[in-house]
């Protein structure tokens, strides 16, 4: 039996919360990392502007010295300013009320969560096609290509290439990047890279390297973290052959500098700004009824967009691309 009145949407936060520990549990196997590369940042505007320190102030020698009865120095420049406006986004499921019962018999809520994870999934697949696309694209920034791509297991230098990449990033930004992002069959013909395994037998004897982990391969190459993205999508058409590939492009990866606290002046590739007045979570789960097809209908959506950090000006050119400093791009990963 319905438990929703007809055109009264409610909020559904516990089904959220189980879909949202499904997706994070590393047997789902989904790997939506774009939050990680751009974390979110909760406004209650749905578009506005944040400060942004320009790329010339961030290493600047200053004058510390102070004379008797003197002034402390002090910054002349002026915070840039960056702009958002966030979209809605979501997608809805029909629950037929013959399906509800079908579920209802063996698994009591299962019919729910299923209906509310299909358009989840649809929703995060979404947002991480989005940030990927901004991510892994020469066209966002200078892509450096390796002397032999990573899936060449006997020739590969991928450790030998990350340590390069970072002494690069170092001198765009003056930090350290503090993730690496690859996909998922990048990580694969890593796992069988004969320098990294080489590398593993020495510093780790007894280590089985044939089932290495992303914690272990971050610190043969020298990184704090190893993003690995899992997440695919199918290309084809509806009614077409499935043509599955991976959603962050296995051509490149990319050292970045990714920032999750509040401060938003603290250098970094970019965030996704949430609308919370309207998502209070991302995404948000509502339940309504509709009678017409005797279905409850299962709405997920968010009011989000995902910016690199930048300062523009009036006309809304990039004036400062802070995020260009915070990220290092690979190419010619994949043969």
């Amino acid at each position: 039996m319905s438990r929703v009145k007809k055109d009264s949407a409610i909020y559904r936060p516990d089904l959220g919360q189980a879909v949202m520990e499904f997706f994070e549990d590393p047997t789902a196997g989904m790997g939506y990392i774009g939050l990680e590369v751009m974390p979110v940042f909760r406004t209650g505007v749905q578009a506005g502007s944040y400060p942004v320190i320009p790329v010339e102030a961030l290493l600047k020698l200053a004058s510390v010295d102070r004379t008797p009865r003197g002034s402390y120095g002090r910054d002349d420049y002026e915070y840039e300013r960056g702009q958002f406006q966030t979209s809605e986004r979501g997608f809805e499921e029909l629950l037929d009320d013959s399906e509800r019962a079908l579920f209802d018999q063996e698994a009591p809520g299962m019919a729910e969560f299923v209906a509310t994870r299909r358009c989840w999934n649809k929703i995060m697949r979404g947002q991480e096609y989005r940030i990927a696309q901004k991510i892994f694209n020469s066209s966002n920034f200078s892509a450096h290509s390796v002397s032999v791509c990573w899936d060449v297991a006997a020739t590969a230098t991928p450790i030998d290439d990350v340590k390069t990449g970072i002494g690069a990033f170092r001198k765009q930004c003056g930090m350290l990047p503090n993730a690496l992002v690859i996909s998922y069959t990048t990580y694969l013909a890593l796992q069988v890279s004969d320098q990294i395994v080489d590398q593993l037998k020495y510093t780790f004897p007894g280590i089985d390297v044939s089932n290495l982990n992303a914690q272990q391969m971050a610190r043969v190459l020298g990184v704090q973290r190893l993003l690995v993205a899992g997440a695919v999508y199918d290309s084809a058409k509806k009614g077409q052959t499935a043509s599955v590939a991976d959603l962050w492009d296995d051509e490149y990866a990319a050292l970045i500098r990714t920032s999750s606290g509040p401060d938003l002046t603290e250098p970094c590739v970019g965030r996704t700004f949430l609308w919370t007045a309207d998502s209070p979570d991302n995404p948000v789960v509502e339940e309504y009824r509709d009678e017409a097809h005797r279905s409850d209908v299962y709405r997920v959506r968010h009011h989000v967009t995902e910016e690199f950090m930048a300062s523009k000006d009036d006309s809304g050119t990039v004036v400062s691309n802070v995020a260009a400093a915070c990220v290092y791009l690979f190419s010619n990963i994949d043969t």
